[in-house]
């Protein structure tokens, strides 16, 4: 068995020189919630930012799925008296070890009104730099329709009077006629101001226009769907990696039910590469960072695992990896380029 089915790519990792790096945060940014996920790194003018996902509930996941929950496997415990799924965006500074040496929660300062459904907040945001101004984008389901319509939305944030704060928010439409349910994790593209790619198999690119606040379909692959067993959502940043290639992870969910119909889940990741026009020329062999795949023999365990996040470190130039175990634990993964590559291009 390859090793990578022995301890995912964390493990695989250090094994060759990486490093794990676990993402803590002082009560007094948490407060009395729990549950940090999803972090996204972004290296800006010399400095290693993240931001964190910090949310109100807890996910319960039957470990080995012997001990489930009496509402199943995988569960939102939430406090008695909020069963909201809220969400609020924490900002980091971390130093060259990849220490966090500040943290506070972002000023979401253009909120108002009452939140009309129950997912409140800007959910999975992706931090990058387009045009001078620092973006974070995710999805925010609170504020459309009280049926959890969803949209992904664009909020500029600066740092002013020694406060992280949003300082405009552009709500974007879904290219066509804007009909769709639920928009989520558009992967921004970091050389492409305002382009995103919104699909991966197959590849679709749209442009959003800030000043017109209108989406246009840019690219779309017309050649078949690529022969994969589940679809390509999307995950980190689209980053370029030389002048002909760009990079993202991207995660693949395998929604389950078990033998009484209960919800379960497993969430795996790949890297794609494509080239200037958007073809898809790799995919990386799927795998999961803290876990193996489920197997009823082993009786190995499913993850729940996911990538908002990956940037190059200024100083070293390793890669470095932001993901999110269990919705409740934040992690970077740090690869010398060299085990990077090596990785990348083992389909073994």
């Amino acid at each position: 068995m390859h090793d990578l089915h022995m301890g995912g790519l964390a493990a695989w990792a250090l094994k060759r020189g990486g490093s794990l790096h676990p993402v803590l945060l002082p009560k007094s940014v948490l407060g009395n919630e729990t549950g940090i996920m999803n972090p996204s790194i972004f290296a800006h003018k010399g400095k290693i930012l993240l931001n964190i996902r910090h949310v109100n509930y807890i996910l319960y996941h039957s470990e080995g799925k012997k001990f489930p929950h009496q509402w199943g496997p995988l569960v939102y415990i939430h406090p008695e008296n909020d069963v909201t799924l809220t969400t609020h965006n924490v900002m980091c500074e971390l130093d060259s070890s990849l220490n966090v040496i500040g943290s506070q929660r972002v000023d979401m300062a253009l909120d108002t009104g009452k939140p009309t459904w129950n997912f409140i907040g800007l959910e999975d945001a992706r931090l990058f730099e387009w045009d001078d101004k620092l973006y974070l984008c995710g999805v925010r389901r609170d504020c459309y329709d009280s049926k959890g319509t969803g949209r992904m939305e664009l909020c500029n944030i600066e740092f002013k009077d020694g406060q992280w704060t949003e300082v405009a928010r552009h709500p974007i439409p879904a290219p066509g006629d804007n009909s769709s349910f639920c928009e989520k994790n558009w992967m921004p593209i970091i050389d492409m101001p305002y382009h995103f790619v919104k699909w991966c198999n197959p590849t679709q690119v749209v442009k959003f226009d800030i000043e017109e606040n209108t989406t246009t379909e840019v690219f779309v692959d017309q050649s078949e769907r690529k022969p994969f067993a589940k679809d390509f959502r999307g995950g980190s940043q689209v980053i370029r990696i030389n002048d002909k290639q760009r990079m993202a992870f991207i995660h693949e969910t395998n929604l389950l039910r078990d033998p009484f119909g209960r919800k379960d889940g497993d969430y795996s990741h790949r890297i794609l590469i494509w080239d200037n026009d958007w073809n898809l020329i790799h995919a990386s062999r799927n795998f999961h960072f803290m876990g193996t795949y489920y197997d009823h023999v082993t009786n190995t365990d499913y993850n729940i695992e996911f990538v908002t996040g990956m940037t190059i470190h200024p100083e070293s130039g390793d890669v470095l990896i932001s993901f999110g175990f269990q919705d409740n634990a934040s992690f970077i993964l740090r690869m010398p380029q060299k085990i990077f590559l090596d990785f990348l291009m083992d389909n073994g």
